[in-house]
């Protein structure tokens, strides 16, 4: 199974505007994470976080990869990272990350070095590119109540084709403060 799990805001946004390696959430955009300050607590979001953690690859868009510094080429325990990528830098990657140009190939090594596990996929480059080939199973969307107004959407840049989704499972974290409340709502891919 090959899923997204990404958190935006209600409007959709990923990140805030001016994302760079050097802010990587853009301005104000730490703050659709801060539902992580509850991830150890039982309840929605140490469900979801050790979902996260479960997954056996991960695919990242490059984008997503170098704003998250790399991860210092672990992720978590060591697992695959495949970073899709239009073009592979002349360094060799670090750790156990792969550079893969094509989203049919990527989704192919990471099911393959997944074997019965799950990928989890990073970064909306990497959700479009692996939705226009029809390689995403499952979107796991930690939507969080701020309108962030700008900065980078989740779907901004996908043809004009219909997606459908079926709503498999949606997890609210109703805590305090309202900063750090978050909807988890996952999604079948439909695909023709």
């Amino acid at each position: 199974m090959i899923r997204l799990y990404m958190t935006m805001s209600l409007d959709g946004y990923v990140a805030g505007p001016n994302d760079s390696v050097n802010a990587p959430m853009g301005v104000d955009g730490f703050r659709l994470f801060n539902w992580l300050d509850r991830r150890q607590e039982p309840g929605p979001n140490s469900q979801v976080f050790s979902e996260v953690l479960a997954t056996r690859a991960v695919i990242a868009g490059r984008r997503t990869y170098e704003h998250a510094g790399r991860w210092q080429g672990d992720h978590h325990d060591g697992v695959p990272i495949f970073v899709l990528t239009h073009d592979v830098p002349d360094d060799p990657p670090p750790g156990s990350v792969r550079y893969v140009t094509d989203a049919h190939e990527c989704a192919a090594q990471a099911r393959a070095a997944a074997g019965d596990g799950d990928v989890m996929v990073h970064g909306a480059g990497a959700a479009q590119a692996l939705l226009r080939v029809g390689q995403l199973d499952e979107l796991e969307l930690h939507v969080v109540p701020v309108l962030l107004g700008q900065g980078r959407r989740l779907f901004d840049h996908l043809p004009a084709e219909h997606v459908e989704l079926e709503l498999i499972r949606r997890l609210t974290a109703e805590v305090e403060p309202p900063a750090q409340r978050v909807m988890h709502l996952r999604y079948r891919v439909r695909h023709p």
